[in-house]
């Protein structure tokens, strides 16, 4: 049987389990490459550095939630009603990274301090899908903003305000008992102040 194509993701899925298995401080191209089996210079054809490699890892990781999110914010449903869900989804998409590999999230945590334009890109468009509910919301009559508000402006404030539900700085509050009750007074509170 012929050896598999390498691939960017399977250098990506690699490199994940490497640095699950090692930590970013400790974790390689080389052992990246000895997972793959091929030679590190296999790897570097596809990534020129250990930091666009590190950078891609990052990327590909933020962006997971990016498809499910899109898909609630396009979602023939009312603006309200797809606005909850997706700050809902993105909790909860947020919370299972933090607790089921509880070890890939902290090496993330490290990487993403590493690529703060990804970190930016990722949070730029999470706050567009949010504009986009927005935006909808306030054209069919279901939300409402103050004469001149930008739409944008708006979903950056909600974002903010939901900031303890899906900013990593608070990952060891997700654990907490009382933190679903206290996401449904943010949401609450978030949606009061669109109400039209």
């Amino acid at each position: 049987m012929p050896p598999e194509t390498l691939t960017p993701d399977r250098i990506l899925e690699a490199t994940e389990d490497v640095l699950r298995r090692f930590g970013p401080a400790k974790a390689t191209v080389v052992d990246v490459a000895r997972a793959l089996g091929v030679s590190h210079g296999s790897v570097y054809r596809h990534f020129p550095s250990k930091a666009a490699l590190r950078e891609a890892v990052t990327e590909r990781w933020l962006d997971q939630s990016h498809e499910t999110l899109s898909l609630l914010a396009r979602a023939e449903r009312p603006a309200p009603e797809r606005l909850r869900g997706w700050l809902a989804a993105l909790f909860a998409a947020k919370r299972a990274k933090a607790g089921d590999d509880p070890e890939l999230f902290a090496t993330y945590m490290v990487l993403a301090g590493e690529n703060s334009q990804v970190v930016a890109r990722h949070i730029d468009t999470l706050v567009r899908q949010l504009a986009q509910i927005i935006q909808e919301g306030v054209a069919k009559g279901e939300l409402g903003l103050p004469a001149g508000t930008d739409p944008l402006a708006a979903a950056r404030a909600a974002w903010d305000a939901t900031g303890r539900f899906h900013d990593p700085a608070y990952a060891a509050d997700w654990g907490e008992e009382g933190i679903h009750p206290a996401f449904e007074a943010v949401c609450a509170l978030v949606l009061r102040g669109l109400a039209v």
